[in-house]
């Protein structure tokens, strides 16, 4: 069956087209990422606004295109935090289905959850301990306890890359009475994620794509060390080169951080605050290990259907 899975977003809208197989394999066919940042100026306010609304829009007629050239079969859209918490949301999945004939379904936070972790499942070679699987949005954030077999637990939080930085409204560079400010919502913020981990217990920590693509991609920039493939499903992060290298990045100006190798313009905004929250989540937990899978919400769709 060939399948193309659209996940919008409050960032980016991806799309990814797959032939399925009988056996649980699938061949990829095409895929595209296109930034739209639905956020924008209005996160944390509950709608909307109209510039990113149209290039919501935009984005879904593009792929209508690539779809209906692939000969797709089944698509399956799934929208994630910007157009579930939004006043108008329905609004924009009206009009998506109205131009484009694309039916989206709105997912909560824990339906996305669990196919991050079906996702990275797939992606990362998991064995008998619990791995705590971290995909930082731009709307939310999930946090998954799982290992090779089960999924033990899982949340998520308002505390997306977009929404964090609308809450902070950091300077530029970002001062440490800013860092300090962050962290203390952290701590507020995630009393479940502290209950289960003392409760369960992690070794490591399984960064889901996003933010976690461009610190594979700063790393092979700065260091020349890591080998980036297509084909390459995980990556394990060499935590004494990464944390000095975060903690580069989080003291970068904007414009310091456009000229920084491997970094995307469209991650350029956000990269300091995600790095925080690594840093935060790795350090908190006192996590031995970091672990990327290049796999994600679309990929755990397509091992979930």
């Amino acid at each position: 069956m060939r399948i193309a899975v659209i996940d919008l977003g409050t960032n980016t809208f991806n799309l990814l087209i797959v032939d399925k197989n009988g056996d649980f394999t699938y061949k990829k066919l095409e895929s595209a990422r296109i930034p739209v940042k639905l956020g924008e100026g209005s996160i944390n306010k509950g709608f909307i606004s109209e510039l990113p609304f149209n290039r919501g829009i935009n984005a879904l007629r593009e792929y209508r295109k690539i779809i209906d050239k692939n000969e797709v079969k089944k698509v399956l859209a799934l929208a994630t935090s910007a157009i579930r918490s939004a006043s108008n949301g329905k609004d924009f999945v009206a009009k998506a289905k109205a131009e484009t004939g694309i039916d989206i379904e709105v997912i909560d936070g824990l339906r996305e959850a669990e196919l991050i972790y079906f996702g990275n499942r797939a992606a990362v070679k998991m064995d008998h301990r619990n791995s705590l699987i971290m995909d930082i949005g731009g709307g939310s954030t999930e946090f998954i306890i799982g290992n090779n077999s089960d999924l033990i637990w899982k949340e998520s939080y308002l505390l997306g890359a977009a929404r964090l930085l609308e809450y902070i409204e950091p300077s530029d560079p970002i001062t440490e009475a800013e860092i300090k400010s962050l962290y203390g919502h952290f701590d507020k913020s995630l009393g479940s994620l502290k209950q289960s981990i003392r409760e369960h217990g992690v070794y490591e920590l399984v960064g889901s794509s996003g933010a976690f693509d461009s610190i594979v991609e700063m790393m092979a920039g700065e260091y020349q060390t890591t080998n980036i493939t297509e084909n390459k499903t995980e990556y394990l992060i060499d935590l004494d080169k990464y944390f000095p290298l975060s903690e580069k990045i989080i003291r970068m100006s904007y414009q310091e951080r456009l000229k920084v190798k491997g970094l995307i313009e469209m991650r350029v905004d956000m990269i300091a605050i995600s790095c925080l929250f690594v840093n935060y989540i790795i350090r908190e937990f006192n996590l031995k290990q970091l672990r990327v899978s290049t796999y994600s919400l679309k990929e755990g769709v397509i091992f979930s259907t």
